[in-house]
């Protein structure tokens, strides 16, 4: 039972007694979002969000006044943070590790919205592993959106279809889309970074009205940028199920096939979820990325 006490409400969070600050700040002003309902969301969807952030460092962008004031990316673990949140040295950074509810309810109380992590996992001793997954990120350029990425993605899904890899689709929760395929750890980074780019330039020529390889803006608008260099190993990308800090609360969220096939016919079919419908989604259907995560 919470127990309100000014602007700080002390909680029990996996058996931690822990001082949440501000549930009742505005974090969303266009749908008038607060503080304590992103908290609920991240504790609702925990168990998910925890699948896909462990044994990632976790990269956090943090709105201390809200979305529509100033962000900054944090890396490194907070100031002050405690001694019961894991971390992990990797070159001269030391970022968090999340293993746990009260782990991560702590981030998300410094109004951490977004959780970005790497395509690779630590070991036990904190040592970088090879990546475990391919990620293809499709970023359209005004005024293409996610129909134009839904072309795209069905695409892809037939030429790595053809190389023996599934892809899982995610609406990035901000402009484009997400489309994740298991690896088995055998290829590094560097490998695994060429063989996207060498995709990517494939795409390209096949395609060049509705695809872009080249990093180049002017090139952009109306085509949709395959951006390979997700998988360069010091990069990052926005973790599955983690809220976005864009006008409306929505969450970079997987999506099942048929809905993108819906939204590569109509443009109206396709659109980013917020986080109630979201939960909703985790309630009838459990994590679509569940299959990503095995092995």
């Amino acid at each position: 039972m919470a127990e309100p006490k000014g602007a700080v409400t002390r909680v029990e969070v996996g058996g931690r007694t822990m001082r949440l600050s501000s549930l009742d700040k505005v974090m969303y002003p266009a749908t008038e979002t607060t503080k304590g309902e992103i908290l609920s969301y991240y504790a609702r969807a925990g168990e998910t969000v925890l699948a896909h952030l462990a044994g990632r460092p976790v990269t956090r962008v943090r709105f201390p006044h809200g979305v529509e004031d100033m962000s900054f990316f944090e890396k490194n673990l907070p100031s002050g943070a405690p001694s019961w949140l894991p971390r992990v040295q990797v070159s001269d950074v030391t970022y968090p590790l999340v293993e746990d509810l009260a782990q991560l309810t702590y981030l998300v109380n410094l109004n951490s919205i977004e959780l970005h992590v790497p395509q690779w996992r630590v070991d036990e001793d904190g040592e970088r592993l090879n990546p475990d997954r391919l990620v293809i990120d499709l970023d359209p350029g005004k005024p293409a959106g996610l129909h134009e990425c839904a072309r795209v993605a069905l695409l892809l899904r037939e030429r790595l279809g053809g190389l023996g890899l599934d892809l899982y689709p995610v609406t990035s929760g901000s402009k484009g889309m997400q489309l994740y395929a298991r690896l088995g750890g055998d290829l590094t980074s560097d490998q695994v970074r060429d063989l996207a780019q060498q995709l990517a330039q494939e795409m390209t020529h096949k395609h060049p009205d509705l695809v872009l390889w080249k990093m180049t803006k002017t090139l952009r608008p109306g085509k949709v940028f395959l951006d390979w260099s997700q998988n360069v190993a010091a990069k990052t990308t926005v973790c599955p199920y983690s809220m976005r800090g864009r006008e409306d609360p929505w969450v970079a969220a997987p999506r099942s096939w048929d809905e993108v096939e819906a939204g590569a016919q109509d443009a109206d079919e396709l659109r980013q979820l917020d986080f109630e419908t979201v939960l909703e989604r985790l309630d009838e259907h459990g994590d679509l990325l569940a299959p990503l995560l095995e092995g």
